[in-house]
């Protein structure tokens, strides 16, 4: 009995220190993911990440994480050949395998939201229009044109957000106030209208879903073999 007590403490003792190193290993590995990835996205405010599952370091040994789970901020995506802020991305990556002596790894499936604040959005629109949440799920976008003999007039839309194809947000004024001025309805919608195309984000990623909200447009992402570094 006596033997059999301390083979029990001595496989606790172990166990212990086993979990004490299991977890001093991911919060290493997470560091050092944390700040590849975000080197590899270009100019990032900040990176963070979280591996799921244990133990970690078996794992490791097999070369294949369960779930990793990445917070990206003020990451500089493109839109149609300008640069567009994405305000804040969060996405989990299933069977994130390691690759290429552990300088590449690359997620299975991921799915996530990206966020763009309604001001980077209207920079990237490429006119000078100002947007903002119109409520409803709608987006407001202001914006002016020159009418001969009225000169300046200045407009404000409630307009619809959504996808076209994988890589495009669309943005299209629901109605636009003519007021029987013959052309003003099509200026209007020259200045407000507008298509931009998505890109920059980890390769793999695709848009699957736009909506707006309160704080900016949110894009549902998802994608298979998603590349995070390499």
């Amino acid at each position: 009995m006596r033997a059999l007590r301390i083979l029990l403490i001595t496989a606790v003792i172990l166990g212990g220190l086993f979990t004490i190193a299991d977890r001093l290993a991911v919060n290493y590995a997470e560091s050092e993911a944390a700040d590849r990835i975000g080197a590899a996205q270009g100019r990032a405010d900040s990176a963070a990440v979280s591996i799921k599952g244990f133990p970690f370091l078996t794992q490791v040994m097999g070369k294949e994480l369960d779930q990793v789970d990445v917070t990206l901020t003020g990451v500089e995506a493109s839109a149609g050949g300008r640069k567009v802020r994405v305000t804040e991305m969060k996405a989990a990556l299933k069977q994130v395998r390691l690759e290429d002596n552990f300088s590449r790894a690359v997620a299975a499936s991921a799915s996530g939201t990206a966020r763009i604040s309604y001001a980077d959005l209207g920079a990237a629109s490429g006119e000078d229009v100002t947007l903002g949440y119109g409520g409803n799920g709608k987006v407001k976008v202001t914006g002016s044109v020159e009418v001969p003999v009225l000169g300046k007039v200045t407009r404000s839309v409630l307009s619809s957000v959504s996808l076209a194809g994988d890589d495009t947000i669309r943005v299209r004024a629901d109605k636009v106030p003519g007021e029987g001025i013959p052309g003003l309805e099509e200026r209007i919608r020259e200045r407000t209208d507008f298509d931009r195309q998505v890109g920059g984000l980890p390769s793999g990623l695709k848009l699957q879903k736009v909506e707006a909200a309160s704080d900016g447009v949110v894009v549902t992402v998802t994608g298979t073999d998603v590349v995070l570094t390499g």
